[in-house]
């Protein structure tokens, strides 16, 4: 019981816990592997906090934004309407759905598979793309604003740059090498369209 009540009473130091966290590079992954029965309190939303989610989001009547990305390289008319869209879109959401990209479904499935093999793979595996330096050719973590966000968020994240200098075939996940430039070569052109109604109003890409 003294234990206990020391516990709960011990001043709580947000970013000695946050560097704790981070210096296990294992991620969400990893917490939920360790067996923890109780969520650690970095990744509580504080009850002032304006992010925390207070109303079912099947109840508040909203949808994703979809871009329709068929024409765009064909109709100038139909080229500003989709920047104009996608500009709307990133402004008052912050992300959106594109469809018809000319990626196959079977494609985007074999890449969520190859994704989920990564985080199937050991910690000691993973461990070797964990890091917070975004010019990596791989980036695994969790949350890209570990630090500076007002709470965590219960997800871990990986990527690669794959445009306009995409990393060497040794240098990706081997548990997703495949997919991953197979996905890069036949979303080529879709994701070209895409970068150039992007770029119309947004000059500076960054990665999240």
């Amino acid at each position: 019981m003294g234990s206990e009540k020391n516990a709960e009473t011990k001043p709580y130091d947000r970013l000695s816990e946050l560097k704790a966290f981070d210096e296990t590079k294992s991620g969400v992954n990893g917490l939920v592997d360790s067996g923890i029965t109780k969520v650690p309190r970095i990744f509580i939303q504080p009850q002032d906090s304006p992010d925390r989610v207070t109303t079912s989001p099947r109840n508040i009547g909203l949808s994703i934004p979809i871009i329709d990305l068929d024409g765009v390289d064909k109709d100038r008319i139909k080229y500003k309407e989709i920047v104009d869209k996608i500009r709307d879109a990133s402004e008052t959401w912050g992300f959106f759905q594109v469809v018809n990209h000319g990626i196959p479904e079977s494609e985007m499935e074999e890449i969520k598979n190859g994704v989920s093999r990564f985080f199937d793979q050991d910690n000691e595996i993973k461990k070797q793309y964990y890091t917070r330096d975004a010019t990596k050719p791989v980036v695994y973590n969790t949350n890209f604003d570990l630090f500076t966000g007002i709470a965590a968020n219960w997800r871990d994240t990986v990527y690669c740059m794959m445009s306009p200098n995409p990393p060497k075939p040794e240098e990706l996940p081997a548990a997703s090498r495949y997919i991953i430039f197979s996905s890069s070569e036949h979303g080529g052109d879709s994701g070209g369209d895409l970068q150039k109604v992007a770029g119309f109003f947004s000059p500076v890409a960054t990665p999240v």
